[in-house]
């Protein structure tokens, strides 16, 4: 299986060389197209209401946000002139998009006509402007496609050689495992992981991975089913993480949200566990 059409999300962050490396070399890698999407909204001050405040009359606001559009754009422009050297020095195909209007909208447009969408981790001491700061989980939430997220730390040499999968038996892991076969490298080590509380006195049950990798075997991919108890000191997300370090692994594969955004905000989760402390790249499907 390969990739035809990216979309990644340029915003303006420390990060973004990195994001854009690795979305250019998934299109150069795959002959794919790929499209940045800017949103102007990521490149408004991180305190919008603070760089507004000292404007009491409404004609004075009108011209302070109007004024700070435009410096948004000037920067988006800069962004965009990057971008286009890098396609031509990789000699990739491309094109560049402006999101106006509430970022996960404008990103979530484009999204929805694509194979894959790579954007960053946000980064907690350089966030997004507070309309932006739920980017990520507006576009995993609303668009349909998978994301390889970029983490905001640390160098990405390769994608998909050694892959950890973890494995909950949901919709939404099976649909994740199914768009990780355009990133999985036809001669990767793949692990299936399933994460499971320890009970005193309880017998082993058969591996509940076994199936879905029986069925990426028959992709012929190597693949190895395997378990790991934890008690509930230890939250699955860092149980996850543990064992991608341990193994070297370069991509973890989960479902993303199989409870409620809400649910997840008020009890925690391991996909917002995994978005805010994710050490390698995650593609995350819902």
């Amino acid at each position: 299986m390969q990739l035809r059409d990216l979309l990644v999300v340029v915003d303006g962050s420390a990060r973004n060389e990195a994001v854009l490396g690795v979305a250019i070399e998934l299109a150069r890698r795959h002959d794919a197209h790929l499209t940045a999407i800017c949103p102007l909204e990521a490149l408004m001050p991180v305190n919008l209401a603070f760089a507004l405040g000292g404007y009491p009359t409404l004609t004075t606001l009108q011209s302070a946000a109007n004024q700070l559009e435009n410096d948004a754009l000037v920067v988006a422009e800069g962004l965009e002139l990057k971008f286009r050297d890098l396609l031509r020095h990789r000699e990739v195909r491309g094109d560049w998009e402006l999101g106006r209007g509430a970022a996960g909208a404008a990103v979530a447009r484009w999204a929805r006509a694509t194979d894959l969408v790579v954007l960053g981790q946000t980064d907690p001491d350089h966030p997004l402007p507070a309309p932006a700061r739920h980017l990520v989980e507006d576009v995993l939430m609303n668009t349909g496609r998978p994301l390889l997220l970029v983490p905001f730390a640390g160098q990405i040499d390769t994608i998909g050689t050694n892959v950890l999968v973890g494995w909950n038996g949901t919709r939404e892991a099976a649909r994740a495992v199914h768009d990780a076969l355009l990133l999985i490298r036809p001669a990767a080590t793949v692990t299936v992981l399933t994460v499971e509380r320890s009970r005193p006195g309880q017998e082993p049950q058969e591996m509940p991975g076994a199936d879905i990798a029986a069925h990426l075997a028959r992709h012929g991919l190597k693949v190895t089913a395997a378990r790991t108890a934890t008690d509930r000191s230890i939250a699955d997300a860092d149980a996850l993480l543990s064992y991608a370090s341990d193994l070297g692994a370069d991509l973890l594969v989960v479902g993303g949200y199989g409870h409620s955004r809400a649910r997840e905000l008020v009890l925690g989760g391991v996909s917002r566990a995994l978005l805010q402390h994710m050490t390698l790249p995650l593609l995350m499907s819902h």
